[in-house]
């Protein structure tokens, strides 16, 4: 991984970048920085690069080939092009399209890559820029033009500024591929964004999308799609929108049988075969991902028995849970895990305030006050949801394999230090992205993936940082199974036809939503996010499964919803995490306590405004 940028002047003026942005874009990158100026017929290109060293030989970035061509590669290749243990992702990507002499050759390498990608490439010959960023947007790649110095601007990680006109970032839309001839956009004064999309998501950009995919377009630009309709082919099998013949309604009346439920729809054969097919592929996804990895060593290291090479943002849930135990099966035995768990700090409720105090006027006299789904009895403070589950789910993963070293991070966030964080680096990583469901999960998963908590040994707690370069994300799980409560509601009112439509925008929405947010907030510690759920073969996978093979939500929370994720998890010997209902994170976490109240998910956040 890395972070990247590329500043296109169309006019001589000194090329400038923002201070707060490198920054950024350094801490992704801690083990290299480069920077290469190009300068052709009236325009030039400054090209920064930042490296975390994950592969092979360090190889510095941005490359500039024999040719004269110019590469800046943030992405992973788990597959498709060959890249053997020894050798570096980069130059391997440098090599194949410094061998590219027309678009559709370029187009072949790209659509051949199985795993997240971000680039961009200067084609010396013709003069091209090329950039974009994977079907489902793993990578973050924001784009903003200037008009006044006419300068095109992209790079990993932007700047919020509240007071900001004109000029905006804005995510660059992951439908495909761009390229942008450099020699007519200095002729014209302005830049033309020649398209090449997906086959599939993208095919229809110019059609039903087109209004939400010019709204992300640069003022000042323009977009196109390319004249000879080249695409590139979808990495992932189309879903499957068969519709179930009419069905009669399974009764559960008894909620507490979850498990006994799932135990039964295991031992049929169908169900059975699809539960181990699944299994297969996610671990096969969970290898490639966590296998051949060099450590992260931080300032205050810890002993070298407790170094990971892998962490994953932990809370016991069932999607969290299937990973840990899969990845078990891949990291060598005496190679620690860290979970990392983010708990916010419960705020004392005010009637319980005021029983505190009437408590110390009357000694004897005991408070009834409780936090809600909280024993105040036996928990402190950070005591949320998600640790409990966590704590949960970490003596099931010791039951599975009582010889490997889970180190349980548990990272305590006051009030305090959510806003000077979110004030001094998290708003900068979460914009373009402005909404209250933005700021609240941005928040939480950058504080989990600083990895820097406490553990427990031997019944005593101390400091702790992970050393971990990978953090496992169970992103993908809930968009393509079911797992939110809306599809639940979609499902009662349209049935599976429209559950399958609800499903199809959620992963055709993901990267926009999600992943580039995701991918900024993690990266800034210079830790590399990975996605097994989205593993193209994982999820064509899914895909060519019929809807209700995936999830039956006629059957109770904690069963119906990710129904196939249920019973593959009871298959690996998982307990009660197989049964948790969906929790989101913001939730599970508490960070959504902290603030506003009254604020809803998709308002703007007005901590983002006031800066």
């Amino acid at each position: 991984m890395c972070g990247i940028f590329c500043l296109l002047a169309l006019s001589p003026a000194q090329l400038e970048r923002d201070k707060t942005v490198h920054e950024h874009l350094r801490r992704r990158g801690p083990d290299l920085s480069q920077d290469l100026t190009v300068r052709g017929p009236r325009y030039q290109c400054l090209f920064s690069a930042h490296v975390l060293h994950m592969r092979g030989l360090l190889t510095p970035q941005p490359v500039l080939d024999n040719a004269g061509n110019v590469l800046e590669w943030n992405g992973e290749i788990f597959g498709g092009l060959p890249v053997r243990p020894e050798e570096n992702d980069t130059a391997v990507f440098s090599q194949r399209l410094s061998g590219c002499d027309s678009p559709s050759e370029i187009l072949s390498v790209l659509s051949t890559i199985q795993g997240p990608w971000g680039f961009v490439y200067y084609q010396k010959a013709g003069d091209y820029l090329w950039f974009g960023r994977d079907f489902f947007g793993r990578r973050s790649l924001l784009w903003m033009f200037d008009a006044v110095s006419s300068a095109l601007t992209l790079t990993s990680v932007a700047a919020h500024s509240p007071a900001s006109d004109g000029a905006a970032w804005l995510e660059v839309p992951a439908v495909g591929v761009y390229r942008i001839d450099l020699k007519a956009a200095t002729e014209a004064g302005f830049v033309t964004l020649e398209v090449y999309p997906w086959a599939h998501g993208g095919g229809d950009l110019f059609s039903s999308c087109s209004e939400a995919f010019l709204g992300s377009v640069p003022s000042g630009c323009t977009a196109v799609r390319n004249q000879s309709g080249l695409e590139l082919p979808s990495p992932v099998c189309p879903l499957n929108t068969s519709i179930p013949e009419p069905f009669k309604e399974t009764v559960y009346p008894h909620a507490h049988s979850c498990v006994n439920d799932l135990e039964q729809l295991l031992a049929t054969k169908e169900m059975n075969d699809e539960v181990n097919r699944l299994i297969d592929v996610v671990s096969e996804a969970v290898r490639r991902r966590v296998q051949s990895l060099p450590l992260r060593v931080p300032d205050e290291s810890p002993p070298l028995s407790d170094q990971a090479s892998v962490a994953i943002l932990f809370s016991g849930g069932i999607d969290s849970m299937i990973l840990a135990a899969l990845a078990d099966r891949h990291i060598p035995a005496q190679e620690p895990v860290d979970l990392l768990n983010v708990a916010f700090k419960l705020q004392e409720p005010k009637k319980q305030k005021e029983t505190a105090n009437k408590v110390k006027k009357h000694k004897n006299k005991p408070s009834d006050a409780k936090t809600p789904g909280v024993d105040t009895q036996t928990s402190g403070p950070f005591d949320v949801p998600d640790r409990i589950t966590g704590r949960a789910g970490l003596k099931e993963l010791r039951e599975l394999n009582r010889e490997r070293r889970w180190n349980f991070v548990e990272i305590d966030v006051t009030q305090e230090e959510l806003q000077k964080m979110r004030r001094e680096r998290i708003c900068h990583l979460v914009h373009p992205l402005d909404t209250v469901l933005d700021d609240s999960i941005g928040c939480a998963v950058w504080f989990a993936a600083g990895g820097k908590g406490m553990i427990t040994d031997d019944g005593e707690r101390r400091p702790f940082t992970s050393s971990a370069k990978v953090i496992l994300t169970g992103i993908g799980a809930d968009e393509q199974l079911a797992g939110y409560s809306r599809h639940r509601v979609r499902f009662t009112k349209s049935g599976h036809e429209g559950l399958i439509q609800e499903l199809a925008m959620e992963l055709g929405r993901i990267s926009s939503r999600n992943l580039g947010r995701d991918d900024r907030v993690i990266g800034d510690h210079g830790r590399e996010a990975r996605f097994p759920y989205l593993d193209e073969n994982v999820v064509s996978y899914l895909n060519s499964l019929p809807v209700w093979d995936k999830a039956d939500l006629t059957l109770p929370r904690g069963v119906g919803e990710k129904l196939l994720l249920r019973l593959t998890a009871k298959q690996l010997g998982l307990g009660r995490s197989a049964v948790l209902p969906k929790r989101a994170m913001q939730f599970g976490s508490r960070i959504a306590k902290m603030e506003d109240k009254h604020e809803k998910a998709s308002d703007k956040c007005a901590r983002f405004l006031s800066g």
